[in-house]
């Protein structure tokens, strides 16, 4: 079966449009648009590689996350400038993981001090930077280590913190992606709680709220245990507490047959336990989510070109523009995007598969698209296609970009973010003057 695709979720659904086709042929998915706009416009005006956001993805999975009192984007998902403000412009908090995240959320228009925090600083130390921006800016900080508490005291007094704690068990599509657990470095070991509270009052620190994050796929099996381990922690802090974060880690489908997260019932479970608390402590405690993949991975096109189509015995290569440089998640965690070849202009959209491997330009045997964990290299099938063509890698918005590198001196990717079907420059290629700026050659013999 072929889908000629034309993605744009402000749509509701993609466009399909399903050819006949003989019973003896198999055919697959081609992409001639993103939102209405045709990507070989996109590829003519911006070049590839290049990343391509869709704005009305982004906020149809905000919506659907109404329902938690409030929405902390992880911005460490993809934090490029325009994307951020959008964000904000819906009312979404940010959360921030480095000191340059946290100058990114103020250079967008967040403020540094409100009810909730605007800015939340989640980190398991602090570097010297992070430590005296949160300290001048007053920033809230969600502690992953005993340390930063006497850190953050030595500096300051009187302030509110939260915790966020490691329940001794964790889930994750990759254990790289892992969050919990003995073997993860996240979070506040659960049974240093105690120490952790005696910590915060020996410097003047009062702990209002407990975050909890085991890592990415989370089902609602995990969810329940995590909302137990949530709740034994919080009643050992007591009612000085006022904020509960469900972490995020939300699934997306990124195959066929994969289900979308029922966030339903992942509100259900965690509001259950925030009534309970409430009821008991006889004040309102305030729940936040904090999704980075569920809003952004969707909304992402990574496009790239064929630069090369070559057998390798068995296997055949298409060999594009854009490697792990651009996006790592492939060599990183073996992780699954799905692809669509791009026709040439006013071609034939049907074509039949071939199973390929797909990879990239770097002088690394890894720098494969189509491989699972472990560096396992999978063949994908994919429409017949040539040198000078296109492949759509999907569900890229996500770990894209902001994991990229200047490996083998490649320039970082340009991004696009289209809003209201008009698309919008809001990265431009790096150039090779900004990929050298800040080296020197030593005027020495």
């Amino acid at each position: 079966m072929i889908y000629v695709w034309d993605s744009c979720r402000s749509s509701q659904t993609p466009n399909f449009q399903k050819p006949s086709m003989n019973d003896e042929q198999q055919f697959s998915m081609v992409r001639t648009h993103i939102c209405g706009l045709r990507v070989a416009d996109l590829v003519s005006k911006y070049g590839t590689p290049l990343y391509v956001y869709d704005e009305a993805t982004i906020l149809e999975q905000i919506e659907a996350l109404r329902s938690f009192d409030w929405i902390r984007y992880a911005q460490k998902a993809c934090s490029n400038l325009a994307v951020l403000d959008r964000i904000r412009r819906r009312g979404v908090l940010v959360d921030a993981v480095s000191a340059g995240e946290i100058r990114r959320a103020l250079e967008v228009g967040y403020v540094p001090e409100g009810d909730p925090p605007p800015i939340v600083y989640t980190a398991d130390l602090f570097d010297q930077e992070a430590l005296d921006l949160v300290v001048e800016r007053n920033i809230h900080v969600n502690c992953g280590s005993p340390e930063m508490i006497d850190q953050l005291g030595s500096r300051v007094q009187g302030r509110e913190i939260t915790l966020r704690i490691n329940p001794g068990f964790g889930h994750g599509h990759s254990q790289k992606t892992n969050t919990g657990g003995p073997q993860s470095k996240h979070g506040i070991w659960h049974e240093d709680l105690a120490d952790c509270l005696e910590r915060s009052r020996s410097h003047g620190l009062k702990i209002s709220g407990l975050h909890m994050h085991i890592g990415s796929g989370t089902d609602l099996g995990h969810l329940s245990q995590v909302v137990g381990a949530m709740e034994s922690m919080a009643r050992e802090v007591g009612p000085q507490i006022t904020s509960l974060s469900a972490g995020g880690g939300l699934s997306i489908p990124y195959q066929e047959g994969e289900s979308r997260v029922d966030i339903s019932g992942y509100f259900e479970l965690w509001d259950g336990l925030r009534r309970s608390l409430a009821k008991e402590w006889g004040h309102p405690i305030r729940l936040e989510i904090e999704p980075g993949r569920y809003l952004l991975a969707e909304s992402g096109f990574l496009i790239a070109e064929i630069r090369a189509v070559k057998r390798m015995g068995e296997n055949t290569f298409y060999l594009l523009d854009a490697g792990f440089n651009n996006l790592a998640r492939p060599i990183l965690y073996g992780a699954y995007h799905p692809m669509s070849v791009v026709p040439a202009s006013g071609e034939d959209t049907a074509r039949p598969l071939r199973d390929v491997v797909v990879g990239g330009p770097l002088c690394e045997s890894g720098d494969i698209f189509t491989q699972e964990e472990g560096g396992f290299v999978r063949t994908r099938s994919l429409p017949d296609a040539r040198v000078g063509e296109h492949v759509v890698i999907e569900c890229a918005g996500a770990y894209g970009f902001v994991m990229g590198s200047n490996y083998n001196s490649k320039p970082m990717a340009a991004e696009v973010l289209i809003v209201g079907g008009t698309p919008h420059l809001v990265r431009s290629r790096q150039t090779f003057e900004d990929l050298i700026r800040g080296e020197s050659i030593l005027d020495i013999d």
